[in-house]
């Protein structure tokens, strides 16, 4: 099972990630200096190894760890560590597919549901990935995603959910979808069901083309003319999704500029050994200052900030 992980996950020099996997890796090594900060709750320590592993490797060091001291080590974490330290770090311990669909959970729990991040995930992850992210989420929580996310969302936005969730590419004609799309905002009252159908079954280079047809040919932007038929967590949604669709770097900037802690710290490990070298140039253009800097005159202080940095790895 280790084999076809690091198979999988595997990254090189070269790739669009910030975290990559640490060339003189012994697990062996790593475990015993993470015992021995845990006992001492070096905080400096455990933030230098962790962040400096990809996620294959730190399954390997978690498994090498529970053979060596007979404990868990993200238990082990949590006695040892407390606060926003604590979450990045256990975050960093579970797979990929175990984040998203831990953030996912997150956002549906109490009072209120959180759309927008669910928003992100599923508009942000190509359907192998959301495949096996609701693998992982039927694996932590005995639940189904699909069940769960009906439960919490209604109308065209829950048919929207649905879709993204079980998004599969279909061909299709791009001046047919053009017209189609067209048509639909031309009513009396604007239909949700084709804007739906056509941008959660086309690839993103026909999307893209659909979109700019169809700004040349109503001379409006896309976004501005679904702000103008589509409100509530719907319109929130189809403009979310055409933000995805036409640059999916910029919105995630967008949602970092907000510097909220949740967002960051998801974003950031989600992304790290993916693409979050695009959404840092992204961020840059867009605000003028570089993540890494940006980072450093927010809220994040400490080790916190530093595990953070590490995971940014560099200025723009």
């Amino acid at each position: 099972m280790d084999s076809e992980y690091f198979r999988s996950y595997d990254m090189c020099w070269g790739t669009l990630g910030t975290v990559r996997p640490f060339p003189n890796f012994h697990p062996d090594r790593d475990a015993a200096e993470i015992q021995m900060a845990l006992e001492k709750k070096d905080a400096v320590n455990l933030v230098r190894i962790l962040t400096n592993r990809s996620n294959a490797q730190r399954q390997v060091i978690a498994k090498t760890f529970l053979t060596l001291t007979e404990k868990d080590l993200a238990s082990a974490v949590k006695k040892a560590l407390s606060g926003e330290l604590e979450t990045l770090l256990l975050a960093l311990l579970i797979t990929p597919q175990q984040h998203d669909a831990q953030r996912l959970r997150l956002a549906m729990e109490g009072l209120g549901t959180d759309e927008e991040t669910l928003l992100e995930i599923l508009c942000t992850r190509s359907s192998l990935q959301l495949k096996e992210i609701n693998t992982a989420y039927s694996g932590l929580y005995k639940k189904e995603l699909l069940k769960d996310l009906k439960g919490e969302t209604s109308g065209d936005f829950a048919k929207l959910i649905v879709a993204l969730l079980n998004k599969e590419k279909i061909s299709g004609v791009v001046q047919r979808d053009i017209e189609t799309l067209s048509a639909s905002l031309n009513g009396k009252k604007a239909d949700a069901e084709p804007w739906i159908n056509i941008l959660t079954s086309r690839d993103s280079d026909h999307l893209n083309k659909v979109l700019m047809g169809l700004e040349l040919e109503t001379g409006q932007m896309v976004e501005q003319a679904l702000q103008k038929r589509f409100s509530g967590d719907f319109g929130l949604g189809l403009k979310v999704l055409v933000q995805c669709i036409q640059n999916p770097y910029l919105y995630l900037a967008q949602r970092l500029q907000t510097m909220k802690t949740p967002i960051v710290q998801g974003i950031m490990v989600s992304h790290c050994e993916e693409d979050l070298l695009c959404v840092r140039a992204a961020y840059l253009k867009h605000t003028g200052t570089s993540l890494y800097t940006a980072l450093q005159q927010k809220q994040f202080k400490g080790e916190h900030l530093q595990a953070l940095l590490a995971i940014c790895r560099s200025e723009d």
